[in-house]
């Protein structure tokens, strides 16, 4: 058994998130989203070149050795699988390994919020889910795309760097590709996926003008194209698209996105009060007309206004998805205060239990 699958077991054992393993410091886990040390002794430089080069595939290998830097995914047969992302920093290598769920959790049993299962009963268009790295943006797709592949006879096909959840086939034929693996960029699959007859795109990340293009041109082609952002709120995303292309082309982009967007989700986890885990906080945006024409306009700074007066929509920012948070008990005012945008708006619940 390759070595960096006893601190992996271990990790798990402790319902932990991810494991850093990094030369110079002991090996750590992040559980509910604190880290702890998981061994006390510090990790050797050695040992952690020999642990991860054990367990690296060549063209990983390959791509660190030429980059200073990979991603992969590493199985351990019925146990679990993990997104690893290998570096190297001051005192010699180091990686991350986020644990992949065996499954993808069902809409139902994430508690999903209606405007949510009703972006995954769409055609066509494109859905944005967006937050910092960690805060569940490929478990909430993985729900989407489950919740499609249980209800629609069709073809997804998912794109990703690498690939997390593996979804089994039940009314859905599904195509995974894996970065770097199957395809040379994000751009380039999403150009052939466009010719393989799909009715799902999923992209694991917008990273670059190239890939963005070719989404939105996607959509506005009638495929249902899902993808992520690591921007924090709707307002920014939508800011972050249109800025990513030159300003000559800025108008018409903001004409194409009117149309072909169909919403944005923006979450983040917040620590469950009294119990263990966490829970997501989701900022919902609808294109409506209303929302369309502000895109369109260039009056991007509204949005967030349209989400306030727009809650029977099924829209909300993310301080209204954290006062409901609160409302229930599920989190406590300080975590809320960390977490909301307009701290002082819970100023005066911060230290309600």
């Amino acid at each position: 058994m390759p070595q960096l699958d006893e601190f992996l077991k271990e990790v798990l054992a402790q319902r932990g998130s991810d494991l850093h393993f990094l030369a110079g410091d002991p090996p750590r886990l992040r559980v509910h989203g604190s880290l702890k040390a998981l061994r006390p002794e510090r990790l050797e430089a050695e040992f952690v070149q020999e642990t991860l080069y054990e367990v690296m595939p060549p063209k990983a290998i390959a791509r660190f050795e030429a980059q200073e830097g990979a991603d992969f995914a590493h199985d351990i047969p019925d146990v679990g699988r993990f997104r690893v992302n290998v570096m190297r920093h001051l005192n010699g290598m180091g990686a991350v390994c986020r644990a992949i769920p065996s499954k993808a959790n069902t809409l139902d049993e994430l508690a999903m919020p209606d405007a949510v299962r009703a972006f995954s009963k769409l055609q066509n268009g494109l859905i944005l889910v967006t937050g910092k790295t960690g805060s569940g943006k490929s478990t909430t797709l993985a729900a989407m795309i489950d919740d499609i592949n249980t209800r629609t006879k069709g073809h997804i096909i998912t794109i990703e760097d690498p690939i997390e959840f593996v979804h089994q086939r039940k009314q859905c034929l599904i195509s995974q590709r894996e970065l770097g693996v199957h395809t040379h960029s994000f751009a380039d699959a999403v150009k052939s996926a466009l010719r393989e007859d799909p009715d799902v795109i999923l992209i694991g990340e917008m990273r670059d003008l190239e890939t963005i293009s070719v989404a939105v041109s996607a959509a506005e082609m009638g495929v249902l194209v899902m993808g992520t952002l690591h921007t924090n709120g709707a307002t920014a995303t939508i800011d972050r698209i249109i800025n990513a292309f030159p300003s000559d082309k800025q108008s018409h982009v903001r004409t194409m996105l009117s149309t072909s967007l169909r919403g944005v989700i923006s979450q983040q986890l917040i620590p469950r009060a009294g119990a263990p885990g966490r829970l997501a906080a989701l900022e919902i945006l609808i294109n409506t007309p209303a929302v369309a024409n502000l895109i369109r306009q260039g009056k991007i700074d509204q949005l967030e206004t349209t989400m306030q007066t727009s809650s029977a929509q099924g829209m909300r920012t993310m301080d209204a998805a954290i006062q409901e948070l609160l409302d229930k008990r599920l989190v406590t005012g300080e975590e809320a205060f960390r977490k909301a945008i307009n701290k002082a708006r819970f100023e005066a619940t911060r230290h309600q239990v």
